[in-house]
């Protein structure tokens, strides 16, 4: 449960670091297909269930428990042996009537995108990783901290991609920013950073309750490269631009080759692209035939990291989130609230009540104001999709 997409970056990011004892899997999606390809591939007996939910009231994170407590109970299990929370003290998750192995507090101010470095993310990482790895990854990203705060405007790292990211949102015009790192640990980056920043800075009103004057936030998305150049990269080179940040690894975990054929290693060939990349964006090239020219001037950063460390990867973490932020600041508006997630879960427990009343009776069944919902809930009551209705001519 929870928001795991910072802790599933870390733990990929850092697997050349974890404990090889120690898998983690993530139980995040309510789709029970989720639930039972993890079941298949545990041992009952040997397996912790993390249950992280800062409210312990979401509908998502409380099934797959309920489903967790009753999958153990068939193993012969006794639930409470091997269930710990991360939750906020004093909510349901928190409450000795309902005994687990141990609970783990967090503050009930830090939104799950922003959660990592709290409970949510040491308890599961701490274990990943041991305690002295997990040190030092929050020791990276209170150094970054600290330079977001106090370095000046024009050394400041997290400020300069802050204004570029508004630059190229409110004047030049750029609804998309790609995030390509050149690294596969890295490849839950950009599904961690869309959530940070699509939820923090989706917003339309400013912390003065008066419209925005401009649109904010932009769509995030990305793939590792070399993979995004047969993806995407189409489109970026000659179809619709969009800025995109490169991330280069200096040092690799492991001991390179020399390709025999070609004189380089593989994390030199890796580099080649990544330069290549960025300067084919920038300078393009021209062509007599049309199809083959590329207009170049489309924009990108590249930002490098020393070694896919403990401590510099908690530096690139905590730098995505003080550029979130800082993108909020300009933009006066709030990165810590997401009102836009609850509509659609409040009209989900209205929907709810009615399938619930499905399994009684046709006659329970409160009719439907929208025809469309009345039609989904036939077939799932069903289990048919409808026929292509016949027009009268």
């Amino acid at each position: 449960g929870g928001s795991y997409l910072g802790t599933q970056f870390v733990s990929q990011a850092l697997y050349a670091h974890a404990d090889r004892g120690v898998q983690l899997h993530y139980l995040s999606n309510v789709d029970s297909h989720n639930f039972h390809a993890i079941c298949e591939q545990i041992d009952p007996e040997a397996t912790l269930w993390i249950a992280i939910s800062k409210s312990y009231k979401t509908a998502e994170t409380l099934a797959n428990v309920r489903l967790a407590i009753q999958w153990m109970h068939e193993k012969g299990l006794d639930p409470t042996k091997h269930i710990v929370t991360v939750t906020a003290k004093d909510s349901p998750g928190d409450d000795p009537s309902n005994p687990v192995l141990a609970s783990f507090h967090m503050f009930d101010f830090i939104g799950g995108r922003y959660s990592v470095s709290s409970a949510v993310g040491a308890v599961p990482l701490g274990l990943y990783l041991g305690p002295d790895r997990f040190k030092a990854f929050l020791k990276g990203m209170a150094k970054m901290d600290d330079h977001a705060l106090t370095a000046p405007p024009n050394q400041n790292g997290p400020l300069t991609a802050a204004l570029i990211a508004l630059w190229n949102n409110n004047f030049l015009g750029y609804s998309a920013q790609g995030l390509i790192p050149y690294a596969s640990f890295l490849d839950k980056l950009a599904p961690h950073f869309q959530q940070l920043n699509m939820e923090s800075c989706g917003k339309s009103v400013t912390l003065g309750n008066s419209p925005t004057t401009a649109p904010t936030g932009t769509i995030v998305f990305g793939e590792p490269g070399t993979n995004a150049q047969h993806s995407f990269f189409q489109l970026a080179h000659q179809g619709r631009p969009f800025p995109i940040d490169f991330v280069g690894v200096l040092t690799p975990n492991y001991p390179q080759l020399e390709d025999p054929q070609t004189q380089v290693t593989n994390h030199e060939e890796l580099w080649a692209n990544l330069m290549a990349q960025a300067a084919a964006l920038a300078v393009g090239r021209f062509h007599s035939d049309p199809m083959r020219r590329f207009d170049g001037n489309r924009p990108s950063s590249t930002l490098v990291i020393r070694s896919l460390s403990p401590e510099d990867v908690g530096r690139l973490l905590a730098f995505y989130e003080h550029r979130t932020v800082y993108e909020a600041f300009l933009w006066d508006i709030n990165p810590f609230d997401q009102f836009g997630v609850e509509l659609g879960k409040t009209m989900a427990k209205d929907i709810r009540q009615k399938i619930i009343a499905l399994h009684t009776g046709p006659a329970e069944v409160k009719p439907s104001s929208s025809p469309i919902e009345a039609c989904y809930l036939e077939m799932l009551a069903s289990g048919e999709v409808p026929s292509k209705p016949t027009r009268e001519k």
